[in-house]
């Protein structure tokens, strides 16, 4: 561990302290000087004293991943306050849920377009029973085109409202659109 004081360039700690730099300098190795802002955010929300006993207690080995870690928490309480990395945290895993759930959503369109395909002469397989099964829960309304480039939602048959529609009243098969025998416009 060379000390930056070879260079006659103290390292960011010591020149933030406005202290000479030492040749075992405990800060050196984890702050160079081309990043003053690392230990200025470090020191901001730590303590100098408090980061020099950690580094201290801590096995050399443990100490440059103890030094991110104090880095990068200190540059997220700089950008909130508050909740600092938890706030980041939440956030990608609120993200991680929403996009999971679009991903379930999407793997069960593509399991009921898939069972749906599979002529109704032939006979079904376990696993194809399996996939339907998979893909009974998440009944959502299917969305279909026409020419014109519109598109309209169409209920599966076998789905039924939790609550009463009051414009459903006379449409006993669940399909909000009303029309033919086999529930299409």
């Amino acid at each position: 561990m060379a000390s930056s004081s070879s260079y006659n360039s103290p390292c960011a700690a010591c020149k933030f302290l406005r202290r000479k730099c030492m040749p075992g300098c405990i800060f050196a190795p984890y702050f160079p000087p081309e990043e003053p802002q690392k230990f200025a955010n470090v020191h901001k929300i730590f303590g100098a004293s408090n980061v020099t006993k950690l580094l201290n207690e801590l096995l050399p080995h443990q100490r440059e991943d103890a030094v991110n870690s104090l880095a990068y928490e200190a540059e997220a309480r700089v950008r909130d306050p508050v909740y600092g990395c938890v706030g980041a945290i939440s956030f990608l895993q609120r993200q991680v849920e929403r996009l999971q759930k679009e991903l379930d959503a999407a793997n069960a369109d593509l399991i009921r377009f898939a069972c749906n395909e599979i002529p109704t002469g032939l006979p079904a397989t376990q696993g194809v029973n399996s996939l339907h099964a998979m893909a009974a829960p998440r009944q959502r309304p299917l969305r279909i085109g026409n020419e014109s480039g519109g598109s309209f939602y169409q209920t599966p048959p076998n789905f039924h409202f939790p609550y009463p529609l009051s414009w459903n009243d006379n449409n006993p098969s669940g399909n909000i659109h009303g029309g033919g025998v086999d529930g299409n416009i």
